[in-house]
């Protein structure tokens, strides 16, 4: 059973619905992108923490290895490049989702990082990011000594 809240503010709700997906429909025609609920930041990032270590993970068809930049300042990863349009000769397309152009992603870590020791490969299109944490961000294990 579906129940639906139809109060006072019902319409106004329904109306101002309707309002924005024509906004987010016009703003996406306009820049080019889908709309705005579905326009994504790209690449999809995934990151996380294991031991001494952060990792990075994004999805990037149709880039190349040499079209890619990483650089890591203290605790922020950034990964710009670009993904060429691709073309079919004599086609007309009905749809374009997929951006092409130059991108950028700047992304703040938990921690320092040691830029020395970054690891990168991009493999079947999915770059993946070694970040060693910064000796100064790593978890020490203090000593306590008492004076008996």
């Amino acid at each position: 059973m579906v129940m639906r809240q139809r109060g006072v503010w019902y319409p106004l709700q329904q109306l101002r619905g309707e309002f924005d997906r024509q906004l987010a429909d016009w703003a996406g025609s306009w820049s080019g992108l889908p709309s705005w609920s579905a326009a994504r930041a790209f690449p999809a990032l995934n990151v996380w923490e294991k031991g001494d270590d952060f990792f990075a993970e994004a999805e990037l068809p149709g880039v190349k290895g040499e079209s890619l930049d990483i650089s890591v300042a203290g605790n922020e990863l950034t990964i710009r490049g670009e993904r060429g349009a691709q073309n079919e000769e004599g086609a007309q397309y009905h749809r374009r989702e997929r951006g092409t152009g130059r991108f950028s992603r700047v992304l703040e870590l938990p921690a320092d990082v040691d830029s020395s020791r970054v690891e990168a490969s991009l493999t079947d299109g999915v770059l993946r990011i070694r970040l060693p944490k910064h000796e100064a961000a790593k978890a020490r294990k203090i000593t306590v000594s008492s004076k008996t």
